[in-house]
């Protein structure tokens, strides 16, 4: 079988969308809604960008339950690296908000250039327990937002430094590395414009990811990282450490495990409610969107 769907599978992926479109107005947050009406439905990418807005502060950073584990209002790293994931998504590298977040870096980054995995600013509201400051620099998310920069053009001392600290990161502390981490590291090393010195880095670390990092089993339990989870699409660095056989078993799991209501499930248990039915929408999206990218469901 090969990664793209067949004919006969074009019913079923179709009644698969149709299923999870009903999911996301039924318990999706408004701005996820509207990243699906554009991915899926042809609607304005402006409309994202608009519903994203809100999520970001006066200090130019994003806070106020983007991601979804964190419920308070103060910036943070991670959802800055989820902003700026969605203006990718939708290429609209809007030029306000992403000077915002430019200017909200250069008072969070610490002298090695590096932002923390999490800010003691967590402390001011609802979030899931491992979120925890460490008060050092963090390759996640400093690695995923400086790629994502870089992405945007954006040309900036912030990215220059976040850059030599992700390199000298890579070359010292990859053993650290953790599933998460190591995706975010991904983001940075499929955009960095240094190929050469991008595809060394990615020699380790893909030994890394599949001596320690991936569940190869479609069917592990539990919080773990699946091959399509460090490939999201077929044109990404570590779509080169799976064979074809791999990801369509993987595919087929992944279309399988779409639940009743339409959506997918999650693995960890948020900090409330509402940050489940937020996360579920969240992650519906992303398993529609590597369907998508794999040929497994068509527009």
């Amino acid at each position: 079988m090969s990664e793209t769907a067949t004919g006969e599978d074009a019913a079923e992926a179709t009644s698969a969308l149709a299923r999870a479109r009903d999911f996301m107005l039924h318990e999706a947050r408004l701005l996820d809604r509207r990243r699906f009406a554009h991915r899926f439905d042809g609607e304005s990418a402006d409309a994202v960008v608009d519903a994203l807005r809100i999520y970001q502060n006066s200090d130019g950073g994003f806070g106020n339950a983007l991601e979804p584990d964190l419920r308070g209002a103060a910036s943070q790293p991670v959802p800055l690296e989820h902003a700026l994931h969605i203006l990718e998504e939708v290429e609209r590298p809007d030029r306000a908000i992403i000077q915002g977040a430019l200017s909200w870096l250069a008072t969070v980054s610490l002298p090695e250039g590096g932002v923390p995995f999490v800010l003691e600013t967590v402390t001011r509201g609802p979030h899931a327990p491992w979120w925890v400051p460490t008060g050092i620099p963090s390759l996640n998310p400093t690695a995923g937002i400086a790629g994502l920069l870089i992405k945007h053009g954006v040309e900036d001392p912030w990215v220059d430094r976040a850059t030599e600290f992700c390199w000298h990161a890579l070359d010292t502390r990859l053993e650290e590395l953790g599933p998460d981490d190591a995706i975010s590291v991904l983001v940075f090393l499929d955009r960095v414009s240094d190929r050469e010195r991008a595809l060394a880095a990615f020699e380790r670390l893909g030994e890394r990811i599949m001596n320690d990092l991936v569940a190869l089993d479609p069917e592990a339990p539990g919080y773990v990282k699946s091959p399509l989870e460090f490939a999201a699409s077929p044109n990404c660095l570590a779509r080169t450490l799976f064979d074809d056989t791999t990801i369509d078993q993987h595919l087929e799991a992944l279309a399988a495990h779409q639940q009743e209501d339409g959506g997918w499930p999650i693995t960890w248990e948020p900090p409330s409610q509402a940050a489940v039915s937020e996360w579920r929408g969240f992650v519906t999206l992303g398993c529609l969107g590597v369907l998508a990218s794999y040929g497994r469901i068509t527009i």
